[in-house]
């Protein structure tokens, strides 16, 4: 209940007396419950979760130190119930989540006053555990292997769709649930696409091919890219291979706690510039991953956040020429208390098949 600890902590600082958690993956990471109906109140002295007879049992052995309620008819009414007895005088609620009429409907049953609340939950999920590092780790392994495999699949005449699903489908054999997001194919001058999700185009000789993935593991992501080239590629696609790996690399030499995500996103960006490419490198350095695929903190011209230990960020500049090609390399790391520790292995030296 460490996580619940951690929350009630703010709760008190912002005079909150009662949160009502709806957000399935801020459920997920106070709750440990998987299931997709259900939710969580949380007040300073107790815990309840609130779910229907299908998942009442899931909720005994998944929800340690929570009291489990048994909702017969809507789910808000019970926890409006649950409020009224707990004699509290206000609720929180994730504004950013809870619809409108399901907050008209709160209105309705409850005297207390509503409070909305955006991000509180979400900043604690950006310093993982122990429990939650090792958990990203396995699924950035299955990422490493998967990316072996595929070097030994690709070949001429093989769709770009073909690649992804071969891609999927092998992290699932390692144990994945599934994918963190559609998994990007992109070949030939479809690399210079930066989110060219997979096509019916053809892998052609001589294509320099972005892939970009990563698995659910126990409902953690990982995320990685790499570019590599079917057959010897152009000079230019050369050149700015070595320029995106040197910008990647001299990040994750930088990156240490205290460090905001403007002077990490800074070091990718000045060295590309550095090099003429700057306009071509138009998305930020990184982002923060976890229960989802984006979370904070960010590596961008904007975040001003200092790192701390436990963040999990990535770590992908690019540079994409419509016409030409593109490259992106992407790593995710774990800040350290003396810097980082890189969490994806596969190389990153520019493999032609």
């Amino acid at each position: 209940m460490k996580r619940v600890e951690n929350l009630r902590s703010q709760m008190k600082i912002d005079g909150i007396e009662a949160f009502l958690i709806t957000n399935p993956y801020n459920l997920r990471y106070l709750t440990g419950f998987t299931g997709t109906t259900g939710l969580a109140l949380i007040t300073l002295d107790n815990a309840y979760f609130i779910t229907d007879f299908r998942y009442t049992e899931q909720a005994v052995a998944q929800c340690k130190g929570y009291q489990i309620e048994k909702n017969i008819g809507p789910i808000l009414n019970k926890a409006g119930e649950i409020v009224e007895s707990a004699a509290v005088k206000n609720l929180a609620f994730e504004e950013s989540h809870l619809t409108f009429d399901k907050f008209v409907v709160l209105e309705t049953l409850l005297e207390q006053e509503l409070i909305p609340v955006s991000g509180m939950i979400e900043e604690l999920r950006e310093v993982k555990d122990a429990d939650e590092i090792a958990i990203t780790k396995q699924a950035c392994q299955i990422a490493d292997q998967a990316f072996e495999h595929i070097l030994t699949y690709i070949k001429p005449g093989l769709t770009e769709i073909e690649v992804a699903n071969e891609l999927d489908f092998f992290m699932r054999s390692k144990g994945a649930s599934g994918v963190s997001f559609t998994t990007i194919v992109a070949s030939g001058l479809r690399s210079a696409m930066p989110h060219g999700v997979a096509s019916d185009k053809v892998i052609e000789q001589g294509d320099f091919i972005t892939i970009d993935f990563g698995c659910y593991y126990n409902g953690y992501v990982s995320d990685m890219t790499r570019t590599i080239s079917l057959g010897e590629p152009s000079e230019k696609l050369k050149e700015i291979y070595q320029i995106v790996l040197g910008a990647q690399e001299r990040v994750l030499e930088a990156a240490k706690p205290g460090m905001t995500g403007i002077e990490l996103d800074a070091v990718a960006r000045d060295y590309i510039t550095e090099h003429g490419y700057g306009e071509a490198f138009g998305h930020s350095t990184g982002h923060g991953i976890g229960l989802e695929i984006h979370e904070g903190p960010n590596v961008s011209k904007v975040a001003d956040k200092a790192f701390v230990p436990g963040n999990i960020i990535t770590n992908e500049p690019g540079i994409y020429l419509p016409g030409i090609g593109g490259v992106r390399i992407e790593d995710d790391m774990l800040i350290t208390e003396n810097g980082m520790e890189r969490l994806t292995h596969s190389p990153k030296e520019l493999i032609i098949l």
